[in-house]
């Protein structure tokens, strides 16, 4: 049951992303989508859901990363010291 959450919880965000995509295309296109009002509207959402889709992903990839040891040592945590 954990695992259908943790998934759920990944494919919400990527879902999201898609379509972000689908309303730049259509902006880009001249393809107005019903709740927008106007064509640059439409993109700048779209690109809004594109980046934060990408950007939850992508910070939940270098959380595990992190936690598995397996980033390069740029993207490791910097240990306070005493």
């Amino acid at each position: 049951m954990e695992r259908m959450i943790a998934l759920f919880i990944l494919v919400v965000p990527g879902l999201a992303a898609a379509l972000g995509i689908k309303w730049m295309r259509d902006a880009l296109f001249g393809v107005m989508d019903p709740p927008f009002a106007a064509l640059w509207l439409q993109f700048l959402a779209g690109l809004v859901l594109f980046v934060a889709g990408l950007a939850f992903i992508g910070g939940f990839l270098l959380h595990r990363d992190r936690k598995r040891n397996k980033v390069q040592a740029r993207f490791q945590r910097k240990r306070k010291t005493p």
